[in-house]
């Protein structure tokens, strides 16, 4: 039988692991940032209006990247052992981390929107789906501290689904819409977290 030192280290080299592989996204994503050129002041700043929608896209992508690492930051201190299957299901979602830049250039890339917006909105449904089911496992299998508060799991998970929920609903209507009025949709995600957890909130405290 595995000690629960060993337990709690191999938890910590996965939590490692995983940060590693997010600083390894940020750099990919800062990599594909364009260089602004131009001889005078007048022509750096015209270049750098030009590829204003690649710097918009690399904050967000920089801001999704890191709302997922904070997520997995908060939950993975409580965890004190593996699994297989949670294993596995890390790395689902580190692939999507690892996915984010390459997603990121095909949604400011030419061509039709729709599949552009889709991928990039595919790679969150999924990195919150594995997020929420990796938090399902912990629950399932007991391989959180018992001394945690079910809360902590609870906000994340409903958190995850929120957040696979609207950018779930934004492919369709990509297709519908078939112009940037889709990026509203996802304007809803900060309004659908802020509910949540209103509602979590009134949750009595062991639910």
């Amino acid at each position: 039988m595995t000690s629960p030192a060993i337990e709690k280290a191999a938890a910590e080299r996965l939590t490692i692991f995983a940060d590693a592989v997010i600083a390894i996204a940020l750099t990919l994503l800062a990599l594909d940032l364009p260089i602004p050129h131009g001889d005078t002041t007048d022509a750096m700043l015209n270049s750098v209006s030009d590829h204003g929608k690649e710097y918009i896209a690399f904050a967000l992508s920089f801001v999704v990247i890191a709302a997922h690492w904070r997520a997995h930051h908060e939950i993975f201190p409580h965890v004190r052992s593996l699994n297989g299957r949670l294993i596995s299901l890390n790395l689902v979602w580190l692939f999507m981390q690892v996915l984010m830049p390459f997603a990121t250039r095909v949604l400011t890339a030419d061509g039709a929107f729709a599949p552009r917006f889709s991928l990039y909105a595919l790679v969150q449904v999924l990195a919150s789906a594995s997020f929420a089911l990796i938090i399902r496992e912990l629950r399932r299998g007991h391989l959180q501290r018992t001394d945690d508060p079910p809360r902590v799991f609870a906000q994340s998970l409903t958190r995850s689904i929120c957040l696979a929920a609207v950018f779930g609903v934004s492919i369709p209507i990509a297709f519908l819409i078939n112009g940037s009025g889709a990026y509203l949709c996802w304007l809803a995600a900060p309004i659908a977290l802020a509910v949540a957890r209103r509602v979590q909130d009134r949750k009595p405290s062991g639910a």
